[in-house]
């Protein structure tokens, strides 16, 4: 484990040479791409409130629960009801969950969450409070069946292009793209220029946006209404 300059905690995968979120913040990173430039704008638009259907989203790369947890204060805070499907291929271990698990200690609501994220079992619906539910999705994204125009947002949160270029191909995108209801949103950190094509290519249409500390740009993709 490490700590980012925000004080919040990353893990390091050597198989890889990679930490699962930016040196620079892990939280800050987080809320910047996914919460304030993903969640947020839709929240506001009116998606999800309580009683009128929920928001929906995918997550590819569920990692460490960060963007889940960032995910169900945001929605407190809108009172929004939230369906969040997480695919991860390599969950982390018990050790590992134990080594974050102080991150949350001054926040009671996000520290009981944050055991429950990581205990809920695989593969089922889990009801972490009456504003979020779980399902933690132990497959590969390009080969899952996703299913058909059902996410409101994506949350594209896979390791760097070059560490696993597999999920950055315009068939995965395709896939996301028949995935998500008209009007969607995908954000991600990586701005890359062949990422963003391939996005093209898929249909979606793509927007840079400043990116958090440490990274110039990053890239938000809508999917036509």
């Amino acid at each position: 484990m490490r700590t980012t300059a925000d004080g919040s905690p990353t893990l390091y995968v050597p198989a890889l040479d990679e930490h699962y979120h930016s040196t620079h913040g892990a939280a800050q990173e987080s809320r910047h791409v996914f919460i304030e430039a993903g969640l947020r704008p839709l929240l506001a638009a009116g998606l999800g409130p309580a009683g009128a259907g929920p928001l929906r989203i995918l997550e590819v790369g569920l990692g460490t629960g960060l963007n889940a947890l960032l995910t169900l204060q945001a929605a407190h805070a809108a009172g929004a009801v939230i369906e969040y499907d997480g695919y991860e291929t390599y969950p982390l271990p018990p050790d590992a969950v134990a080594a974050l698990a102080p991150q949350w200690a001054s926040e009671p609501t996000l520290s009981v969450a944050f055991k429950q994220l990581h205990a809920a079992p695989w593969q089922e619906v889990a009801e972490i409070d009456e504003t979020l539910f779980l399902t933690k999705i132990q497959e590969a994204v390009q080969q899952a069946n996703l299913g058909k125009e059902l996410y409101n947002l994506i949350y594209f949160d896979a390791f760097a292009p070059e560490k696993q270029p597999e999920l950055w191909t315009e068939d995965v995108f395709a896939r996301l793209y028949a995935a998500a209801a008209p009007g969607a949103v995908l954000v991600s950190y990586c701005a890359q220029g062949q990422f963003r094509r391939n996005l093209r290519a898929a249909g979606w249409l793509t927007e840079k946006l400043p990116g958090p500390p440490g990274k110039r740009e990053m890239t938000r993709a809508r999917k036509p209404s």
